[in-house]
């Protein structure tokens, strides 16, 4: 069954974790994807870095940890911007005798004193050509609610959607936000437009007032003034700082599933306790979804 399918019969819970430092073992990633497990992912998908230099051997060796030993589905990340068709050959070839057939398809992010090699300059590019030539692979690709920033208008942006979907992704996973109403607004755009593929809506916890700072500046997505406010308050207090973002996280994705949406991906930043307080506080939640069809109706530095 690929993993699309799983839309339709429940509201959708995925993680995302990435591998361990170059020159790590990946086997000291294996007690955070144990504890992970425990929650009971749909899916775990695994990030790999945009620029050249990473070649994308870690994340292979997680995703087949994932995929093999946890019988976990495993999405992969490729990133295409610096990558020639034969290393995204290379890439899905590998994935594809490890029983892996997920991936993420993704331009990535420009790199200062990198040029692109021209081969794929659109992630559409991408999934047009694993659409075309590995069929037996799904694919998912990103979408960005507080539109990407890098777009020059909303519509621009629903477009660039559009060329993904019409691509062949199967899927769609949100960037992070913080304010659940500015989803809702996408999910009118995508509506409006005709894009029907399902939406994971991509949810970050806070623990590290330094860290989200550094994401959203780099990102460009919004911080609304509560979200703002429970930063600054408790910016010198970690363990209450801790536990307001996942109390934040909790009331994002309640009121998410609550309103129907199709799934909720995890940026778990390797940690899995986080993982483990949100999945206890939202897992009856989950399962009250469980039943689509008959009720008509979803982390390593």
């Amino acid at each position: 069954m690929k993993l699309v399918d799983l839309f339709e019969k429940k509201t959708v819970f995925s993680l995302e974790v990435f591998p361990p430092r170059k020159n790590t073992s990946k086997e000291s990633i294996l007690p955070t994807l144990s504890s992970l497990n425990d929650v009971s992912p749909d899916f775990i998908s695994v990030t790999l870095g945009a620029g050249g230099t990473a070649q994308g051997n870690e994340t292979i060796e997680v995703a087949n940890l994932i995929q093999n030993q946890l019988h976990v589905p495993a999405v992969a990340h490729i990133p295409s911007l610096y990558r020639s068709q034969q290393q995204v050959d290379e890439l899905l070839d590998q994935l594809a005798a490890d029983n892996i057939q997920n991936v993420l398809a993704l331009r990535g992010d420009p790199v200062d004193g990198l040029s692109p090699n021209g081969t794929f300059h659109h992630a559409s590019d991408l999934v047009a050509y694993i659409d075309r030539e590995y069929p037996n692979f799904d694919v998912a690709a990103a979408c960005y609610p507080e539109v990407h920033q890098e777009s020059p208008s909303v519509v621009a942006d629903i477009e660039g959607l559009r060329r993904k979907v019409d691509a062949g992704a199967d899927h769609l996973i949100s960037q992070l936000f913080f304010d659940n109403q500015h989803f809702y607004e996408f999910q009118e755009r995508l509506a409006l437009a005709g894009i029907q593929v399902p939406v994971e809506a991509g949810i970050m916890p806070c623990t590290n007032k330094k860290q989200i700072e550094r994401i959203t500046k780099f990102s460009g997505v919004p911080v609304p003034k509560k979200y703002q406010k429970m930063l600054d308050r408790y910016a010198d207090n970690p363990l209450a700082l801790k536990d307001a973002g996942i109390a934040y996280a909790i009331e994002q994705i309640v009121d998410l599933v609550s309103q129907g949406v199709d799934g909720i991906h995890l940026y778990t930043m390797n940690k899995p306790e986080i993982a483990e307080k949100i999945w206890a506080a939202t897992k009856t939640i989950f399962a009250a979804n469980q039943t689509k069809d008959s009720v008509e109706i979803e982390l390593v530095h």
